[in-house]
């Protein structure tokens, strides 16, 4: 129960935030649930229909009272108490071709029971008046809102181009390609503005009064009372607990107990209460914090949603973020890199970043990241979760941040020395169109390296060695992308070693080496082919995977192909060419030179700090074919 509990603490410690206007998805008061709505109606203080409008999508988003059932209805008539669709709103609703059941008397029961609990809301009087009169339909039909055939029946789609009215692009009607019915007009959602001489807040959706009102009747009719699992209270008790964790239209819970007739609990326990006892006001705060944090600070793949938070309320750092995104945010630096950008200055920057959140979070302040996926529309588990204090966690962000730390080029605009996403070393390990499930899975085996600091799992940084190694095919911005994110994964899993990020001309390891002479043959033979005026790829990059496989051989091959550019461009290769001969030299004995087993990840540091040495000194005369490339790169 740690993560109710530590959920249910964050909601007490943010309750400030309870229906801010400016969260996307609010924090919610308890009893409470959202709905898009599509109709607005308006009246006055007496009941009387002033006009309606339909809802723009962007301003859908409508906080309602709900009971346990109705917010988590899936079928059957269990009406919310106030706003609501036409089905339970409108009596009308059957009269004007409307398909499903009218359950409009459920919802007069329940509007009518919150009434003569709470007499003084005359908001509640209002609709209860409007919708008495048994005309909703009627007027929306009036007001042009709602559209009827000559039978005086809901039209299901609008078949004409033009002149498509509002309704109907929110509610198209129709059938989709496997023949599901789409929602139509009829299923149109209704919350209401009551209008009243003095009164600044008309919107029923924005009234903290009604909020409060509803709580207060909805707890005082919960009459199962027992010890609460998560506060040790005797308190009342959750029977349904809620849904919309991840998104509006997500069906899934992570606690639930519906089954009745099969195996969920029975066997072990008698009733569902034998095995979790949770209060109702616990669940719902807790949960509604879950739906918060997703919304403002998570990240969602498909269905898994993973969010680290502070219990606090105070800011933290993304652990699935970039580098780039980690330290600046959507304020993205203008200025190309620095090629001779170092660890240690992004270790400064990181270390200036942490110490700004440790200005807000004591060093005891707990964190918490949770994972959370379904592998069915109605169940949901917590696939990972971790407690750490505020210390911990931003200490293994930073040691994440630095020790993989690499130039990272994702497109010509998104250049930057740092550690990659999550996300991004999934897609280059197994490919941009990568399985769902495997993405999530790898997500998931990457998350306890930056949060537990785990050893990265050997088998993904292979992966990513073997895709960085094969350029055949792959767009130059892709390749350029796996072999940054290669060479910030091999550095992390050999933190030992204390790889630099610039070229280290006295490291002497055969895979360093080889890695180097790759890149300076390359270089020679593109200085060559841009001084012909040619377009195509290098042997060395036809030939780099194979080259990786066996390098002895493979490089005599590719040293034989350089006689002609030697030739070609004369003393101006001396320089190229010295280099090759002082590396060769820097080899431990002939026989470690000879060898032509398999190279480590290592060469492909070698390679790419070699390559980025020459760039400053080649600038004036070798024309990268990354210029070229670089303009489809995004």
């Amino acid at each position: 129960m740690s993560w109710i509990e530590k959920l249910y603490q964050t909601y007490e410690n943010n309750t400030g935030a309870i229906g801010c206007r400016e969260d996307a998805v609010p924090l919610l008061p308890i009893c409470h649930t959202t709905q898009n709505a599509h109709v607005t109606i308006t009246i006055d203080a007496e009941g009387n229909f002033l006009r309606a409008a339909v809802v723009p999508k962007g301003e859908s988003r409508t906080i309602i009272p709900a009971t346990e059932e109705s917010s988590g209805r899936t079928s059957g008539a269990t009406p919310h108490p106030l706003c609501d669709k036409l089905q339970y709103v409108a009596e009308d609703y059957a009269s004007y071709g409307g398909e499903k059941k009218n359950c409009f008397n459920l919802y007069k029961i329940l509007l009518k029971e919150w009434i003569n609990y709470d007499g003084s809301q005359w908001k509640l009087q209002a609709i209860a008046a409007y919708t008495a009169k048994e005309r909703v339909i009627e007027d929306l039909i009036n007001a042009s809102i709602l559209y009827a055939d000559a039978g005086n029946k809901l039209l299901d789609v609008w078949t004409e181009d033009e002149n498509i009215p509002e309704i109907f692009k929110l509610l198209p009607g129709g059938s989709d390609n496997k023949g599901n019915k789409k929602p139509w007009q009829a299923d149109a959602f209704i919350r209401w503005c009551v209008v009243k001489p003095g009164n600044p807040l008309p919107e029923v959706w924005l009234d903290s009064r009604l909020w409060q009102s509803w709580i207060d009747y909805y707890v005082n009719i919960k009459n199962i009372i027992s010890l609460c699992f998560v506060t040790g209270t005797e308190v009342p008790l959750a029977v349904q607990h809620p849904a919309k964790i991840r998104n509006d239209g997500d069906k899934a819970k992570i606690i639930s107990s519906n089954d009745q007739s099969g195996y969920t609990f029975r066997g072990r326990f008698t009733t569902a209460a034998e095995a979790c006892c949770i209060g109702f006001q616990v669940t719902q705060k807790a949960h509604s914090a879950l739906r918060w944090l997703i919304a403002r600070q998570g990240r969602r793949d498909g269905d898994q949603a993973i969010v680290a938070w502070a219990v606090s309320g105070a800011d933290i750092p993304d652990p699935q973020a970039d580098t780039l995104s980690f330290l600046f945010g959507d304020k993205r630096n203008e200025d190309t890199p620095k090629i001779s950008y170092t660890a240690q200055e992004v270790s400064l920057a990181l270390k200036k970043k942490i110490a700004g959140y440790t200005v807000t979070l004591t060093a005891t302040d707990n964190v918490v990241v949770i994972g959370l996926d379904s592998a069915s529309p109605g169940r949901m588990a917590i696939s990972y979760y971790r407690e750490l204090t505020c210390s911990e966690f931003l200490k293994r962000i930073e040691a994440w941040h630095t020790g993989c730390c690499w130039q990272q080029y994702f497109g010509k605009d998104k250049i930057f020395y740092g550690a990659p996403a999550p996300r991004d070393i999934a897609e280059v390990a197994f490919g941009r169109r990568i399985d769902d499930k495997l993405r999530k899975a790898t997500i998931e085996r990457i998350l306890p390296c930056i949060i537990d600091a785990a050893a990265i799992p050997r088998d993904l940084v292979e992966s990513c060695i073997r895709r960085a190694s094969n350029r055949n095919g792959v767009e130059y911005w892709e390749w350029e992308k796996a072999l940054g994110i290669a060479c910030a994964l091999y550095r992390k899993q050999n933190e030992k070693e204390e790889y630099n990020m610039a070229l280290e001309e006295t490291r002497t390891n055969r895979n360093y080496l080889y890695g180097r002479l790759l890149a300076l043959a390359e270089n020679l033979e593109q200085w060559a082919i841009n001084a012909a005026g040619e377009k195509r790829p290098t042997n060395a990059e036809r030939m780099m995977q194979y080259f990786a496989d066996h390098p002895y051989s493979t490089w005599r091959t590719l040293e034989i192909g350089l006689v002609p550019y030697k030739t070609r461009l004369g003393g101006r290769a001396h320089k190229i060419l010295s280099l090759i001969d002082t590396v060769h030299g820097m080899f431990h004995s002939p026989e470690d030179y000879t060898r032509d087993d398999r190279l480590s990840g290592e060469f492909l540091l070698g390679y790419h700090c070699q390559r980025s040495a020459l760039k400053p000194v080649a600038a004036q005369d070798v024309t990268s074919n990354a210029d070229e490339s670089d303009k489809t790169a995004d």
